[in-house]
């Protein structure tokens, strides 16, 4: 298969440019028990202010999330996960000028939040988590994110191998990407994540980011989740060293790669960090100034 890479995500009712820097996706955890912000957005207007100051810092969409996925997280039901999004998805249709994105792996829940004006569903198995997705997914017509995760939450750090770990999610991806097309979503609604943290040790999570142009092969958006993760502190030699400054560095790193959309939780120094870059040079001889390539 060939295809330009693409300059626009189709999500449910618009489209986001991809073609000039990379997109800033805000995360919003409405969870008690997230690794890095559990309990600080799980009370309802907390997490409403949260995403209005996130928007006016520069974000250009918002990722909920109703269920934390890091390493040995207990799975929440459904009911319950609906619980904590519902009251946020409500505040914030019609009053938020950017997309919502819903953090989930169960169709039924990311079927009432399209019903609530979400344009994406981001679902860290990859739509293989609950045989009812691909409906939700072709129906609803949202912007799809399909991640790569060795095992599942409660076993993914136990020991994660691979011979070689690029050329294995690459071929993940594009399993899942046919495998998305063949059921009736549509190429341009499709973006991909390797899955930064998600089965991953150390140094395959700093291969992948130094790989992750070889994903743009895909012809998908692709979508990293770096923020804060285990992996940043590790190379820093600190367990307890503020992580911000590392994650800015990959972002940056990502940003040259040409990484389309970034998910992050702090939006105000990304999207400086990202402006600085690029009025300074950063990206100029990236594919952000070429804009095509050929795919498979």
């Amino acid at each position: 298969m060939h295809r330009d890479r693409p300059g626009v995500w189709k999500l449910r009712t618009r489209s986001l440019d991809l073609s000039d820097r990379p997109l800033v996706m805000g995360i919003l955890n409405v969870t008690p028990d997230s690794f890095s912000d559990g309990g600080k957005y799980d009370d309802a207007q907390r997490a409403i202010d949260r995403a209005f100051a996130m928007e006016a810092q520069g974000a250009d969409l918002i990722d909920l999330g109703g269920e934390s996925t890091r390493p040995y997280s207990e799975p929440v039901a459904a009911d319950d996960e609906w619980r904590r999004v519902e009251p946020v998805l409500s505040r914030l249709q019609g009053n938020l000028s950017i997309p919502v994105s819903i953090d989930t792996s169960k169709a039924c829940v990311a079927e009432r939040a399209v019903s609530l004006g979400v344009e994406v569903i981001n679902d860290v198995t990859g739509l293989e988590g609950d045989p009812d997705m691909l409906r939700v997914a072709r129906e609803t017509g949202a912007g799809i994110c399909a991640m790569h995760m060795q095992g599942t939450p409660q076993t993914m750090q136990d020991s994660p191998t691979y011979e070689n770990v690029a050329g294995e999610i690459y071929e993940y991806l594009r399993l899942r990407r046919d495998h998305l097309l063949e059921n009736g979503i549509e190429w341009s609604r499709i973006c991909l994540d390797p899955g930064i943290g998600f089965g991953k040790l150390h140094t395959h999570n700093l291969e992948l980011v130094r790989s992750v142009d070889d994903f743009h092969k895909l012809n998908c958006p692709v979508l990293v989740g770096h923020s804060r993760k285990g992996f940043i502190a590790k190379e820093l030699g600190d367990p307890e060293k503020n992580r911000m400054a590392g994650t800015l560095g990959v972002t940056l790193a990502l940003a040259r790669k040409g990484v389309q959309l970034l998910r992050v939780h702090d939006v105000a120094e990304t999207v400086d960090a990202l402006r600085l870059f690029q009025v300074s040079g950063g990206l100029e001889g990236s594919c952000w100034t070429t804009l095509s390539g050929q795919g498979e």
